[in-house]
């Protein structure tokens, strides 16, 4: 039977007692109706799983034990930071579910300039914490012990001055070259992915001047909800865990 896994921000150490409350809490008492003696497994993100044993259930509170912690060996060789074009409601929540179910390491939402998205700085706010939400639950679901970063948005020119890759791949469904055929000479690349419309010329052509490398996946044209997603699986098909 499959042991559920629970986030939690608190430091996590052996033997250590801990209460969980809020969300995590309600799951484990009143979604699963789990019980005293029942195991679970925690997670904080520093790449370790700490089995747990309920203690004591009360009200929105589980108390539970530290008894045993094991580092799982499910993180990729690549470590693939998603640069996404940021898209609306749950089309980017699908894009940070499916990226991190597929191993990235760290995702960059982009504004450019076919982005119909405006975030002002509360908005933001309150989207930065509902995309890292996101991320966590999927890690909760995927048994990944590292939860990748979600970064705050920032404008192409911004990420561009900024950016320091061994590699760039900019998916391009004109491109000559396609994804199947490239192969990472590192470990650590960044994959960017347009809005829909795509980048425009100009755009593109800052891009390339960058040193970026235009790739396809294929002779469809992706929906850009589909298409970094689709590329990471093609990455790590290549030179992943796939």
């Amino acid at each position: 039977m499959r042991q559920s896994r629970v986030f939690t921000p608190q430091p996590l150490r052996m033997e250590a007692t801990l209460v969980l409350e809020g969300p995590a809490a309600h799951y484990l008492a009143r979604v699963l109706r789990l019980s005293k003696g029942d195991v679970i497994t925690l997670f904080n993100g520093d790449g370790a799983d700490y089995a747990a044993v309920i203690s004591e259930i009360r009200s929105q509170r589980v108390q539970v034990r530290i008894t045993g912690s094991s580092r799982p060996a499910n993180e990729s060789p690549l470590r693939i930071t998603l640069v996404q074009a940021v898209c609306r409601g749950e089309r980017m929540d699908h894009v940070l579910q499916k990226a991190t179910e597929l191993g990235v390491f760290c995702i960059q939402p982009l504004i450019s300039q076919r982005v119909e998205v405006r975030l002002d700085a509360a908005r933001q706010q309150k989207r930065m914490l509902h995309w890292q939400g996101v991320v966590t639950s999927a890690c909760e679901q995927s048994g990944r012990a590292f939860v990748p970063e979600v970064k705050s948005p920032v404008s192409l020119p911004e990420w561009l001055s900024a950016a320091d890759f061994p590699a760039t791949l900019v998916l391009d469904p004109l491109a000559a070259d396609r994804l199947s055929g490239y192969t990472p000479e590192g470990d650590s690349l960044a994959v960017l992915v347009g809005p829909e419309g795509g980048f425009t010329a100009e755009e593109m052509q800052a891009v390339r001047e960058k040193g970026s490398l235009a790739v396809s996946l294929g002779p469809r044209i992706l929906r850009t909800e589909t298409a970094g997603p689709a590329a990471l699986a093609v990455l790590q098909a290549r030179s992943g865990d796939f």
